[in-house]
């Protein structure tokens, strides 16, 4: 026992890898306390000793150890103090090994119980297997004698057995190929063609090998019932009242007869593909407004055809992906042809959904054509141009809208306030119309809207931006010109005559009502569903900035209500012109009634009225008195210098009235006569008969005046200050415009004499009278 203990210590050490100095002990003890050789006690500081290598004897831990010789080499190395030490480190050394070995027994006590038993029991079950063994020995050499006599007896008639079993097989099969025929016209007549095909492969190698010679016959009878098997599959591919399924296994049962099937596969292809045609066709000519939307598609029957011809043609494979891509895009074709037409978001999405779960169902059985990823591109493409194709029919409406054109004296009595109303509430309730669209498509839960939010969100704010900066270039199409200004007027007698002074005004106000109610509300729908957006959101900030947008109708707002001033002026600047180029001022006769111009005039200043009444809203302005002035704004008839001036002579008079008006200009206050133009109708009349005024001015200054011709000025002035008056806001401003024409008149003159007072009342009377009776009479 301690012999096998000794071993397995020895190979446990020879097995272990590097320990350190306390396993190296350990080991040693261990090793020294079931050893055999007595000699040497093991130290913790030195290592054990390899058998059969021979060790010093001055070494501790060798078995040849010299006490005497050891004492003398430490007696020579070290002093008394190296002595004590000495002796003080192997007394601790010696109790440490004692300990250990002590605690060594003490842990593995159990361990070397269990092993003594073990071994104990080994021993008792070993003894006697021996014999156990030679016994069974025996019988099996018994077996085997006897297993050598059976066979040996037996040999012969097994080996006559398995030859008459093989006759037995090739007879059956002789007799199958002798039957085949009328077996193959049995499965005619019971339709069976796969067992045919199943006899005909199976019987194939005899015929082969043995047909020419022993079963000609039946090789040829066979082909022939083979022949009309092949007929009868291929009527059946042929039909169209057949199963896609039978066809299908009609086409393997061809391929496993070797038959050439590529012809076959591409007449089935092409006719394939005339029925798609044939559906895509059928699929236009229906009106989207006879159902709700697409024209149902069989795609049931389209994926199980698709199935079958995979299984028939597994090399078909990509000319199918091509069919089914072909046919998806054939139908985005027609949902884009239907958005052409004003379609609503509801048969929109039903269109969408049709085409979705028909792309499902597709892509069960080809998942290699990836049809929902192109679906997905193609309803991106389609709901930018829904979008894009609702903004472009609002901007139709309203141009179509806007461009009736307004007659003052037409059928309805304010046509302007009419199209301005209607431009309005196309614009707005087009407007809050359309987002209510493009909610429902935001709202859908279905996968390819999801999956397009966020660019549905930008794509909603750059068409609003865009539809409002179109509508900004209509308007100034309409107005004429694509760049308005406020200063250049050049092109506007062009124009003039095309475009009609009302329609402009009409525009002025709509930009307003852009500016002011209709840009606010798209801001906040848009705040409170279209906010966000995708990559365009972050990369170049909103599509929709509703401030360039407002900026933008303001300025156009302003530049149409001056164009409308400014083809107002110019019409009444025509009148006046024809005025004062017509006659021969310095051979011009004494006045004898005020000149018909004035008629005109007015006329013109009605219509003007009329047209910013059914347009503009009324001004909180205070009217401007001449008491509100302190400059001289008196009339020729209560002015007391002037009544003075008559009793001089005509020269004195002249030169006199001439200092009096040039000194009156240097102490006049200076009055403000432009002012900033605003919405209102006072602001715009005023304007316009303020610019009427000084065009008179100007024309006025361009002529030379006899005495006559400038009474004739005067006479005219005279009468046309009450009925201006009632236009504008600012009398003082219309006297002070009305007494510089006087001025101008009378600088023109050769002989400056105004006409008497009591003669100009009476001439002015006269007139008053004369267009009394005439709107009585009217």
């Amino acid at each position: 026992m301690e012999e096998i203990q000794t071993a397995r210590i020895m190979a446990f050490e020879n097995a272990s890898p590097p320990l350190d100095e306390k396993a190296k002990r350990t080991r040693d003890l261990l090793a020294s306390f079931y050893s055999t050789n007595t000699s040497g006690g093991g130290s913790g500081s030195g290592s054990s000793i390899s058998p059969g290598r021979s060790a010093p004897a001055d070494s501790i831990n060798s078995p040849n150890f010299d006490s005497d010789l050891y004492m003398s080499i430490l007696v020579q190395k070290l002093n008394l103090d190296g002595l004590l030490q000495k002796h003080v480190e192997m007394a601790a050394e010696i109790k440490n090994l004692d300990t250990d070995l002590q605690m060594l027994v003490y842990e593995n006590y159990n361990k070397f119980i269990s092993a003594t038993d073990t071994i104990k029991r080994m021993k008792s079950n070993i003894v006697g297997m021996e014999a156990n063994m030679e016994h069974l020995l025996n019988k099996i050499m018994s077996v085997q004698s006897k297993s050598d006599v059976v066979n040996k007896s037996l040999f012969e008639k097994r080996e006559h057995i398995e030859k008459l079993h093989r006759t037995r097989n090739l007879l059956q099969k002789v007799q199958f190929i002798y039957d085949l025929p009328a077996q193959l016209g049995r499965c005619i007549k019971a339709e069976a063609y796969a067992d045919a095909v199943r006899f005909f492969t199976g019987a194939k190698p005899i015929f082969e090998a043995y047909g020419d010679s022993s079963f000609q016959d039946c090789k040829r009878a066979s082909e022939q019932a083979m022949d009309i098997v092949i007929q009868n599959l291929q009527e059946k591919l042929s039909s169209e009242s057949v199963p896609i399924e039978r066809r299908a296994e009609a086409v393997l049962l061809l391929k496993q007869l070797s038959f050439p099937v590529d012809n076959l596969k591409s007449k089935l292809l092409e006719k394939f593909e005339d029925c798609l045609l044939k559906f895509h066709n059928h699929s236009k000519e229906v009106d989207l407004s006879e159902s709700d939307g697409l024209p149902k598609a069989s795609i049931e029957e389209f994926s199980k055809t698709a199935h079958a011809y995979l299984i028939i043609f597994p090399d078909s494979e990509v000319r199918l992906i091509k069919l089914a891509q072909d046919f998806f895009s054939k139908r985005y074709g027609i949902v884009q042809q239907h958005i052409k037409k004003r379609t609503s978001a509801a048969s929109l999405l039903l269109m969408l959904w049709d085409i979705w779960n028909d792309i499902n169902v597709m892509d069960e059985v080809l998942p290699e054509a990836a049809l929902p990823v192109h679906c997905l591109e193609a309803a991106s493409g389609i709901c930018r141009q829904y979008i894009s194709t609702l903004f472009s029919h609002l901007l139709k409406e309203i141009s179509e809208l806007i461009r009736i054109q307004p007659m003052i004296n037409g059928s309805e009595e304010s046509p302007l306030q009419i199209v301005l109303e209607g431009s309005k509430k196309a614009i707005f309730q087009g407007s809050m119309d359309l987002l209510v669209e493009f909610r429902q498509l935001l709202d859908d839960n279905l996968e390819l809207l999801v999956k397009l939010r966020d660019l549905l969100r930008d794509w909603v704010q750059e068409g609003f931006q865009d539809f409002y900066q179109k509508l900004h270039q209509l308007f100034l199409l309409l107005c004429g010109s694509g760049n308005l200004s406020t200063k250049d007027s050049s092109n506007d007698s062009v124009h003039t005559e095309r475009v009609q002074t009302g329609l402009v005004l009409v525009l002025a106000q709509v930009s307003v009502y852009i500016e002011h109610a209709a840009i606010p509300r798209v801001t906040e729908e848009i705040a409170a569903y279209f906010s966000g957006g995708g990559m365009r959101a972050y990369e170049r900030g909103p599509a929709f900035v509703p401030g360039e947008i407002c900026r933008l109708f303001r300025s156009a707002g302003e530049k149409f209500l001056h164009r409308y001033i400014n083809m107002k002026s110019q019409n009444l600047s025509i009148i006046l012109k024809k005025r004062f180029t017509t006659p021969n001022w310095i051979k011009h006769k004494e006045p004898r009634e005020v000149n018909m111009f004035v008629d005109l005039l007015l006329q013109e200043l009605d219509g003007v009225v009329a047209e910013v009444r059914q347009v503009l809203q009324r001004g909180l302005t205070r009217r401007h008195r001449r008491s509100d002035s302190n400059g001289s704004t008196n009339s020729s008839r209560s002015n007391p210098l002037r009544e003075d001036k008559f009793s001089r002579s005509n020269t004195q008079r002249a030169k006199s009235q001439f200092l009096e008006s040039h000194l009156a200009k240097l102490f006049e206050q200076k009055m403000e006569i432009f002012t900033k133009v605003e919405y209102t109708q006072e602001s715009v009349v005023s304007t316009v008969v303020k610019l009427c005024l000084k065009s008179l001015q100007e024309f006025v200054r361009l002529q030379t005046l006899n005495r006559s011709g400038y009474q004739q000025i005067q006479l005219d002035i005279e009468f046309l200050k009450n009925p201006l008056k009632e236009y504008v806001d600012d009398e003082a401003a219309i006297d002070f415009l009305l007494k510089e024409v006087i001025s101008a008149a009378h600088e023109r003159c050769l002989d400056p004499i105004p006409l008497e007072p009591p003669i100009l009342d009476k001439l002015v009377n006269a007139k008053i009278s004369k267009s009394k009776d005439q709107k009585t009479s009217a």
